[in-house]
C-alpha cells in the first residue's frame, strides 16, 4: 500500500524521500508550504502534533493498521524496520548506526539549523550568535570528518539511514559558510551520496 508523505523542501523532509527512494516503496506526497503557514492546519495537527514536517501516514502499519508518525528519525527507523533494509544486522554495526542517526538528530541538524538562521535569515544582526553557531557547525563537522576517516559510511562498512539522515544537512553546506574541502572525508562521502540515482530523485521532492 501506498505511503502519504507530509513535506516540505527542507533537510529533515529530504531524509525521508531519500528513504523512501533508496527503499523502493510507493508514496503520495502531500507539499506542507511551511512558509504559508501550512503546519498549523488543524488536519496537519492530527498527523504531525508538533507542527512540523516531515510526517508519514503508513496505512499499512503494525497489525495491519494504519500509523501515524512524525519526527524524520523515528520515520527513517520505522522504515528500516518494516522494510528490513538500510540497518545493519549485525548488533555492533546496528548500535552505531543508532548512535551516529541520534548525534544527527540532537547536534547536526539543530545547530546547522541555528546557523541557516543566523547566518542565512535572521532580520537583526546578531554576531554573538552568528559565531557561536557558526564554529559549533565546523566542529561538528570535524567530529564527522574524524569517523569518516576511520569508515567508509556512519555504520561502518554499510551505508544507512544515518548517513540519510546526516547528507541532507551537509547539502546545505554553503547556507552554513562551510567549504566542503576543508573537510576531504565528508567530501568523499558527501560526493559518493550525492551521486545515488534514488538521492536524487528524492532531493527534489516535493518538486
Amino acid at each position: 500500500m501506498t505511503i502519504d508523505l507530509y513535506t516540505w523542501s527542507t533537510p529533515n523532509g529530504y531524509k525521508v524521500s531519500i528513504a523512501l527512494e533508496e527503499l523502493g516503496l510507493p508514496y503520495n506526497v502531500h507539499p506542507i508550504n511551511i512558509t504559508q503557514d501550512e503546519q498549523l492546519a488543524p488536519d496537519f495537527l492530527k498527523i504531525s502534533p508538533n507542527n512540523k514536517i516531515p510526517a508519514i501516514v503508513d496505512p499499512d502499519g503494525p497489525e495491519g493498521k494504519p500509523l501515524a508518525l512524525f519526527e524524520s528519525g523515528a520515520i527513517l527507523l520505522y522504515l528500516a524496520e518494516k522494510t528490513g533494509q538500510l540497518m545493519p544486522q549485525e548488533p555492533r554495526a546496528y548500535w552505531q548506526a543508532v548512535q551516529w542517526l541520534m548525534w544527527q538528530m540532537g547536534g547536526f541538524g539543530p545547530m546547522l539549523g541555528q546557523a541557516h538562521h543566523f547566518l542565512r535569515f535572521a532580520k537583526e544582526d546578531v554576531p554573538y550568535a552568528k559565531n557561536r553557531y557558526a564554529n559549533e557547525t565546523r566542529r561538528l563537522y570535524g567530529v564527522l570528518d574524524k569517523r569518516l576517516g576511520e569508515a567508509e559510511w556512519l555504520a561502518g562498512d554499510s551505508y544507512s539511514m544515518a548517513d540519510i539522515a546526516t547528507f541532507p544537512w551537509a547539502g546545505r553546506h554553503e547556507w552554513q559558510q562551510v567549504d566542503l574541502a576543508d573537510f576531504p572525508n565528508v567530501k568523499r562521502w558527501f560526493d559518493a551520496i550525492a551521486a545515488r540515482p534514488a538521492v536524487q530523485r528524492g532531493r527534489v521532492v516535493p518538486k
